[in-house]
């Protein structure tokens, strides 16, 4: 069975074969081939990607086929000159199933209509068309209007631009549902609005297999850093990094030495220069709680690092105002951190209140901090969440169990009859 993913992000394969630096985001779809190629030795893969080389390149790795197809970085606008290169990738490989993950980018929906719908199957992962929402995480539009900066407006880079081309992307993103056959999902939210976009869809559950490291590390109250809570985003305002910073000082209150620690890098240190709007509002925020000095970047980490942070926290924090199901939650739960998560899209299919986690409504900071006050006050409920938590993400997130349903769900697609014929659809956005 010959199979092609449309990824969008290089795997570590062939960025070790061009000389590129390896990609952070993303690895758990690198590790759910391998595990999908140990598993089902019938399937031949193949990863198409967008990259900023010059050429179009076909690389042939240690045993998935790579199509490098030549794009600008920015994937948000629809590109009809990608519709050959996706004929030529189609008519060179002949794959019998076509596993499209994510929708997120209009990309996705030039390859529907270079090549058609027929055995193909849309992952999700995020959905901008519900998304855009939630965008400005409940920051007031004056205060997004009050913390333009003149990079924003240089660069035409500011919130409510990045919310318009959200929503712009979503139009893209609900004609790809309503024109293949078969969606994947893994939570009731994604299973919901597929079911709304295009009610006639398969839908097939699925959930990601995660990277090595964190099935390999686990925590323990003994070794934890006391009082430290561990974020995995603070660039965008729809993660929530801002009701961290407002529940802060009702933690301090009872717990003054607690420190809070974020991969990525340090946002709000950049030049006046360079700084955009929201890191703005972030500095002005921290300056009138008083919290500036509680945070710590940690900058780009690797898989390994990730885990270990995790193992040395005493609490993770998913404070997203959207979310499917969060890989970073997923992550902090394999690992058995003590997790808290908002109540928001598909994230109470991974918690189980009290239980794997604990749940709180996004906008309510108060009871974010008593929750966070309360697992630094009890170690037992700690051993009880992070107990519950590792056995909720290992049963979801077990490698061989996965890549089997995935092999039965291609194996299910190949069997239909042809559900598109159509070759060369004209976007109905834009009409290319």
């Amino acid at each position: 069975m010959n199979v092609i993913w449309l990824c969008n992000m290089l795997f570590p394969e062939p960025c070790r074969m061009l000389g590129l630096p390896e990609p952070v985001l993303g690895g758990w779809m690198y590790a759910g081939a391998r595990e999908l190629l140990k598993t089902a030795p019938d399937i031949k893969l193949a990863v198409v990607t967008l990259y900023s080389g010059d050429e179009f390149q076909c690389l042939k790795g240690e045993s998935i086929t790579y199509y490098l197809v030549p794009a600008p970085s920015d994937k948000r606008a629809y590109r009809k000159d990608l519709l050959p290169f996706f004929r030529k990738i189609r008519d060179q490989y002949r794959p019998d199933i076509v596993h499209i993950h994510g929708s997120e980018y209009p990309y996705s929906l030039a390859w529907v209509h270079a090549c058609g719908a027929d055995h193909t199957v849309v992952s999700v992962q995020g959905l901008v068309s519900v998304y855009d929402r939630y965008y400005l995480g409940g920051i007031p539009e004056q205060e997004v209007r009050r913390s333009l900066t003149l990079r924003d407006l240089l660069r035409r880079d500011t919130l409510l631009g990045q919310q318009r081309n959200m929503r712009l992307r979503g139009r893209y993103e609900r004609e790809l549902f309503e024109s293949v056959g078969h969606a994947i999902g893994r939570t009731e939210w994604d299973r919901s609005h597929v079911w709304a976009m295009n009610p006639s869809a398969q839908y097939h559950v699925l959930f990601p297999t995660l990277r090595d490291p964190f099935y390999k590390r686990e925590w323990r109250e003994e070794t934890c850093e006391r009082k430290t809570i561990f974020l995995s985003q603070s660039h965008y305002p729809i993660k929530g990094f801002q009701k961290v910073v407002e529940a802060l000082p009702l933690i301090l209150r009872h717990h003054p030495e607690t420190r809070v620690l974020v991969t990525g890098a340090d946002i709000l240190s950049a030049p006046a220069w360079r700084r955009n709007g929201y890191a703005r509002y972030l500095v002005r925020l921290m300056e009138r709680l008083h919290v500036r000095d509680r945070f710590t970047w940690l900058g780009r980490m690797t898989a390994e690092e990730m885990a270990e942070q995790y193992a040395k926290a005493h609490v993770f924090i998913c404070p997203s105002s959207i979310e499917n199901e969060s890989n970073s939650l997923a992550e902090g739960q394999l690992v058995g951190t003590p997790c808290i998560a908002s109540y928001a899209g598909g994230m109470m299919d991974s918690i189980e209140d009290g239980e794997s986690g604990f749940l709180y409504r996004f906008e309510e900071i108060e009871m974010l901090a008593r929750r966070v006050c309360e697992l630094f006050d009890d170690m037992g409920t700690c051993r009880r969440l992070s107990a519950g938590g590792r056995a909720a993400a290992r049963l979801r997130h077990d490698p061989s169990v996965n890549a089997r349903q995935l092999h039965g769900i291609y194996r299910t697609i190949d069997a239909t009859a042809p559900m598109d014929q159509s070759k060369g659809k004209e976007c109905g956005i834009c009409g290319n």
